[in-house]
């Protein structure tokens, strides 16, 4: 019996399904959620961004911020699900691996899969399937996973 795990995921909630077989209904394993991505961009920093002196001369000028605060959010989420994945399949929870996500956000969770966990995807999909039933979702997935 293949064992199939099944992922719905965004920046702020994530879902995860599993399937007895390639044509078996989806059953809810758990789920995921950011608080942070509801949140706004200054409610996750602490401050202003700091002052700089320019190399030549007098001036000042606000120093740059290399990756804004709710991104930073989105990579540690994307993170802790890629974490909760390799750990499945490390215990040989799952066989093949089926992703449904927001296309930024797959962009996200794909940067942090490693090699072997990669290997289990036999699908991604880059949509926003969150809001849907299992059921639903179901019918939205090709027949065989």
């Amino acid at each position: 019996m293949t064992k199939i795990w099944v992922l719905t995921a965004n920046s702020g909630n994530a879902t995860l399904f599993t399937a007895d077989s390639p044509t078996a209904a989806l059953t809810e394993l758990m789920n995921f959620d950011n608080p942070h991505a509801r949140a706004k961009q200054m409610e996750l920093s602490s401050d202003r961004a700091g002052r700089s002196f320019d190399s030549h001369g007098e001036g000042r000028h606000a120093m740059a911020v290399e990756v804004e605060p709710k991104e930073q959010e989105q990579i540690r989420f994307a993170k802790l699900i890629a974490d909760r994945l390799e750990q499945g399949r490390v215990e040989n929870a799952f066989e093949r691996l089926v992703v449904v996500a927001a296309p930024a956000f797959l962009g996200l969770l794909r940067a942090n899969f490693n090699t072997p966990l990669s290997s289990l995807l036999s699908l991604e999909i880059d949509k926003d399937y969150t809001a849907l039933r299992p059921e639903e979702l179901r019918t939205r997935l090709p027949e065989r996973l």
